[in-house]
């Protein structure tokens, strides 16, 4: 595991966000207590309530996940720095090509997406693979990849692991059947992002009904965003309604994607989730996120877990047939260049649809 020399960089600190006092409606999500999995007792009850969010909504907090809430504002001011201290001309410099590598490794500059009615996105993104040694990095970010790497380790080893454990075991599968498909040291595209939404002028939020990024589901199997206090991301309830994701200090929002519902045979459902402009008090703030995707090996192909009891009980519903699956690597690939570049069709009022690897990827807005 990486180590962090206790003489840690300076940064500016970022300013604490008041609490929101607008009354929102929030959805409705499950905490799940880590601390609980150090007992077969705890393991249990945790399996049965991470089943149900996971059949349920998708989303949940994680809770008692092993970092200080000293360790998260650290982070947070990395991130924050990426996008500061950086030239535009630096991040161009080390601006990723999604087009060809079908990976977000690098700087996502703003206006690289087209939102709707002609207008571009105004979102910043730095991704780091959980090995940072795959790319170089912006000077002022290279005396921070020791305490990157440590918390992608950290994500993966004692948040994301942990978490496959339980479901396998919801799917009475052995308890690594997910998590060998994830290796920290496989080939693969699991990785850090950091992501800044920038605020936008009144005519683009007419233009784009106030959508800073449409409905979608994540290609991988888990997200796991660090919770931040600037509203924005809302979640498709099971009923229809796009409900507020409130913000819970030093908990993680967790999300399952593409990735997982196919393992599990639509078993587990990835999660639509969307990002708007955020409410009237915090207008003036610019929105920063902190995500860990967690994804399958690139070499795993992506066809339900059959041998599962619990599936073989309850059906499985497959998006293509196994010959036709794609290996992860075909699916993230094939989203990340089609993402915000390719014409989408309208199906139905608020959905829009693209074919990925013949498979209809819907967009939410």
């Amino acid at each position: 595991m990486t180590t962090v020399d206790n003489q840690l960089q300076p940064l500016p600190h970022r300013p604490a966000v008041p609490p929101i006092q607008e009354k929102l409606d929030y959805a409705d999500l499950a905490v799940i207590d880590l601390a609980k999995a150090a007992t077969p007792e705890g393991r249990a009850e945790l399996v049965v309530q991470l089943c149900d969010a996971m059949r349920d909504v998708g989303f949940f907090y994680v809770i008692n996940h092993g970092y200080t809430q000293e360790q998260n504002n650290r982070i947070f001011d990395i991130a924050e720095a990426t996008f500061a201290q950086v030239s535009d001309e630096e991040k161009r410099r080390y601006e990723g090509n999604l087009p060809v590598t079908g990976t977000y490794q690098g700087y996502k500059l703003q206006n690289y997406w087209e939102i709707d009615n002609g207008v571009k996105d105004k979102v910043e993104q730095y991704n780091v693979h959980r090995d940072s040694s795959k790319r170089e990095h912006p000077e002022f970010l290279r005396p921070f990849l020791p305490e990157i790497d440590a918390f992608c380790q950290h994500s993966h080893y004692n948040v994301v692991h942990p978490l496959l454990r339980l479901l396998a075991t919801a799917l009475e599968l052995p308890e690594d059947a997910l998590a060998r498909l994830h290796n920290f040291d496989g080939v693969g595209e699991s990785a850090v992002r950091f992501m800044k939404y920038h605020p936008r002028t009144q005519d683009e939020e007419e233009k784009t009904k106030q959508t800073w990024l449409k409905g979608h589901t994540d290609i991988g199997c888990l997200s796991v965003l660090w919770s931040q206090p600037i509203s924005g991301l809302q979640v498709l309830s099971p009923d229809g309604k796009w409900r507020w994701i409130k913000h819970i200090d030093n908990a993680l929002v967790i999300n399952a994607g593409d990735t997982l519902e196919f393992l599990s045979g639509g078993y587990f459902r990835a999660t639509i989730h969307r990002v708007i402009q955020p409410i009237v008090e915090q207008r003036s703030l610019g929105r920063l996120a902190v995500i860990y995707f967690a994804m399958a090996d690139d070499h795993v192909k992506l066809t339900p877990l059959s041998e599962s009891p619990v599936l073989q009980r309850n059906g499985i519903k497959r998006r293509f047939s196994d010959e036709d699956a794609p290996t992860m690597e075909d699916w993230r690939t094939g989203i990340t260049k089609a993402y915000g570049k390719t014409q989408l069709k309208q199906t139905e009022e608020g959905v829009q649809e693209e074919l990925v690897h013949g498979v209809v990827v819907k967009h939410f807005y």
